[in-house]
């Protein structure tokens, strides 16, 4: 197989990253996903694949392409998505997709279209001497940093054997990473006048006694139950919101919190465990009224370090860099949850850089070269084997 080239993939990367494909649910005024997605295709269709575009939503849409072998096999996914955050708080031009060095730079260039390059001239590479067996899936999919609507949509339509997250790890194997639930808690008070203090009841005080409770479980308990690869579990106040006036006893005060999560957390028992703040803190604040709400939860995930598609990228990996990775975890939320619950084994592999939601986003060039290479040999690899 010949080797991955540098001038097309970093041409390619900079095509990439100079289409503006910020999520619209971020941004009211986003263009979404609609021209990368086009880019994508016509990319995909001249390096010989079938090519289906799936609307997700109005205007917005996921690409996929397929290379089949010429005999059966198993069938492998690939899976990276086409949308960024928003360029706030990023200088000069978000889009220019500058090259200094051995890094291209700007707005998802690491998050993560150096990946998105790399399946690309993957499967290029690949379609260039013909797939033995199975089938190469390649799934470009929108919004994996609001709703995952386009992973989720992907699932309605079809499966695979295995799948690989191209999000960047490094060139490292990633086989776990946390997830988080999203919750709401919410006390209740009396407003008065501020002269009135037999009157009043202030929610916002009251809400100070579960913040409490949460710094507890957060210094105390959570420590003492780690993951391996991920360390501990995590809680933090996001955003707290009460009050009517200076000169009111506030009658109600809303505070939003995220829980980060390990696998092994079943989602039952986190919110139990939330709702125990509140009992906690009517300990120390009698006569206390709450709530809790929860918003929105994304399962945790982690593979075995002996699934067949783990093994397989591992021998690829060490087949291209003449050594073998390290399986770590992610603290991030990916799509791999996603796909595992679905019942996909599925690790996380992709290139080196830094970045990623932050005023400064580069890849490194020499690593979405690998990382083509990689999932070259992990396609003829892992198709081919029937076992």
């Amino acid at each position: 197989m010949a080797p991955a080239n540098h001038d097309r993939v970093t041409h390619l990367l900079h095509r990439l990253v100079a289409t503006d494909s910020v999520n619209p649910a971020l941004a009211p005024d986003a263009r979404g996903e609609g021209a990368i997605a086009d880019l994508i295709a016509a990319e995909c269709v001249g390096a010989g694949l079938a090519v289906r575009v799936d609307e997700v939503v109005p205007g917005r849409r996921n690409v996929v392409a397929r290379l089949r072998g010429r005999r059966s096999g198993r069938r492998l996914l690939l899976n990276g998505h086409m949308d960024t955050v928003t360029v706030d708080g990023m200088g000069g031009n978000p889009f220019a997709g500058a090259v200094e060095g051995t890094r291209l730079q700007g707005r998802g260039a690491y998050d993560m279209k150096g990946s998105l390059a790399a399946m690309i001239e993957a499967a290029r590479l690949v379609a260039e001497t013909g797939l033995g067996a199975g089938e190469l899936i390649l799934a470009f999919v929108i919004d994996e940093e609001y709703e995952s609507l386009g992973t989720t949509d992907w699932l309605r339509r079809e499966t695979a054997d295995a799948a690989v997250v191209t999000e960047p790890t490094g060139l490292e194997v990633c086989v776990a990473h946390k997830g988080f639930l999203w919750a709401r808690f919410e006390t209740q008070g009396r407003a008065a006048h501020g002269s009135r203090y037999n009157e009043g009841d202030d929610a916002i005080a009251r809400m100070g006694h579960v913040l409490a409770a949460l710094d507890r479980l957060d210094r105390e308990v959570l420590p003492r139950r780690p993951h391996p690869l991920l360390g501990r579990a995590s809680i933090h106040a996001s955003t707290v919101s009460g009050g009517l006036g200076l000169s009111t006893y506030p009658d109600r005060c809303v505070l939003d919190v995220e829980r980060r999560t390990l696998p092994g957390e079943q989602d039952e028992l986190v919110v139990a465990e939330l709702r125990g703040l509140l009992d906690q803190a009517a300990q120390t604040s009698p006569g206390l009224v709450g709530r809790l709400e929860i918003l929105l939860t994304r399962p945790p995930y982690e593979i075995r370090a002996d699934a067949p598609i783990v093994r397989a990228l591992t021998e690829s990996v060490r087949s291209v860099r003449g050594q073998p990775p390290r399986l770590i975890g992610e603290y991030p939320w990916f799509d791999a949850a996603l796909l595992g619950a679905a019942g996909i084994p599925t690790v996380m592999f992709g290139p080196t850089g830094a970045g990623a939601h932050a005023a400064e986003e580069w890849v490194d060039l020499p690593s979405v070269l690998t990382s083509a290479a990689v999932l070259a040999d992990l396609a003829t690899r892992f198709c081919s084997n029937a076992s």
